[in-house]
C-alpha cells in the first residue's frame, strides 16, 4: 500500500503564517525530495518514517525521530512561535493518521495501525561502523542520535532471510560486485567478505561503498519487498559519482519490484540518472521544496515528471551556474 500524501500545518519548518496547509502528493513508485538546505527535506522523511512505523504499531512519538539537547528537550516547535500545536496528516488513499504535537503527545488514526507498511530509513549519517556496542550503550546512556540512526543498525543487525526472492538476485549481485564481496555481522561488527576472502571491518571500507553494503544487508534482511518503503536521505552523500548510475538502476529495480522510494538530494546528476534511466512503466516523480518569500519563511513547493519542468529548481541553478563559468574560462 503506497503512501499518497502528506499534510503539515505549523511544524518545525513548515510553520504557514497564513494558517494555510502544506500538502505533497505522492507517487506509488520513486518520489525525489529537492531543494535548498532549510527547506525541510529530512523533516518530511521523517515525518512519513514516523506515520509508517505507527502503521506497524511503533507507536515511538515523533520526537524519537529527531534529534534532541543534552535536557532531553524536543526541538519540535512551531517556526512563528505560535501557541497552535502542530500536526501532520499522512495518507494512503484509504486510511489516515493525524498527528499533533503539544505538551502532551498525541495521535488519532482510522484503521492506521492495522496497515503494517514495513519502512527503512537511510540516514544520511553511515551508521553501521559504530554498531559495536551502539545498542547497549544507546539504551542505558543518553547518546546524541535520533531514532532513525538507532533503526537502521537495528535493520542491518536482523538475522538473513533463508531465501532471497528471485526479483532480488539481480540487485544483490550487482552490489556484490560493486563492493566486490558481501556484507556480515560478526560479534556485534559489520565486516565486508571480499570475493579473495579477506575480511575487512566496516570502518576501513570507503564511505560509498559502505553505502552500498548497508542497502545489500537491508535486501537480504529482507526489508526491501514488495509493499515496502524505502526512505533515503542523501544517497549521493560521499559516492563517488561514477556509482549514481548504478544506485539510480538499483532504486528502479527495487521500484519495479513494488518498493515505494523516497530519496532526499542535493545532487541534479543523480536525480537527472533516475529520470533518464527509468522506463515508460517505472514512476520517478519530483518534488521541489523552496522559499517564495524569504522573511516570510513559508514553504511551498511543486512537482513534476521532468528535473526540468520544476521551477525554481535550485540544484539545475546550481549546474547551469557551473556550466556557465567553464564556458566562460
Amino acid at each position: 500500500m503506497a503512501i499518497k500524501s502528506i499534510e503539515i500545518n505549523n511544524l518545525l519548518v513548515f510553520g504557514q503564517h497564513d494558517n494555510s496547509t502544506f500538502q505533497l502528493d505522492f507517487c506509488d513508485g520513486i518520489n525525489v525530495i529537492i531543494g535548498e538546505n532549510g527547506v525541510g527535506k529530512t523533516t518530511l522523511l521523517k515525518m512519513l518514517y514516523a506515520a509508517m512505523q505507527w502503521s506497524e504499531g511503533k507507536m515511538n512519538p515523533l520526537k524519537h525521530f529527531f534529534s534532541v539537547s543534552e535536557n532531553g528537550s524536543s526541538v519540535l516547535k512551531n517556526v512563528d512561535n505560535s501557541m497552535e500545536p502542530g500536526r501532520f496528516s499522512v495518507t494512503d488513499g484509504e486510511h489516515r493518521i493525524t498527528h499533533s504535537i503539544s505538551d502532551i503527545e498525541t495521535s488519532s488514526s482510522d484503521g492506521w495501525g492495522k496497515m503494517n507498511i514495513q519502512s527503512v530509513f537511510i540516514p544520511s549519517t553511515e551508521m553501521l561502523s559504530h554498531s559495536n556496542g551502539f545498542l547497549a550503550m544507546n539504551q542505558k546512556y543518553h547518546m546524541p542520535f535520533d531514532g532513525t540512526q538507532v533503526d537502521i543498525i537495528v535493520n542491518a543487525s536482523l538475522p538473513e532471510t533463508r531465501e532471497v526472492p528471485a526479483a532480488m538476485e539481480g540487485i544483490l549481485k550487482k552490489i556484490s560486485d560493486a563492493i566486490g564481496g558481501t556484507v556480515t555481522l560478526e560479534d556485534d561488527t559489520f565486516y565486508v567478505i571480499k570475493k579473495d576472502g579477506h575480511k575487512i571491518e566496516f570502518s576501513l571500507e570507503a564511505e560509498g561503498l559502505r553505502k552500498l553494503g548497508l542497502l545489500w544487508k537491508l535486501i537480504r534482511n529482507g526489508l526491501l519487498e514488495s509493499g515496502s518503503a524505502l526512505l533515503w536521505d542523501e544517497p549521493e552523500a560521499n559516492l563517488n559519482p561514477e556509482l549514481y548510475p548504478l544506485v539510480a538502476e538499483i532504486l528502479l529495480e527495487l521500484e519495479k519490484n513494488g518498493v515505494q522510494i523516497f530519496v532526499a538530494t542535493h545532487s541534479y546528476n543523480f536525480a537527472k540518472y533516475l529520470e533518464i534511466r527509468r522506463d515508460k512503466n517505472e514512476q520517478v516523480m519530483f518534488h521541489n521544496l523552496y522559499k517564495r518569500f524569504s522573511k516570510s519563511g513559508m514553504i511551498f513547493s511543486n512537482s513534476a515528471f521532468r528535473m526540468e519542468d520544476i521551477t525554481p529548481n535550485h540544484i539545475m541553478i546550481a549546474d547551469m551556474k557551473l556550466l556557465d563559468e567553464v564556458y566562460d574560462l
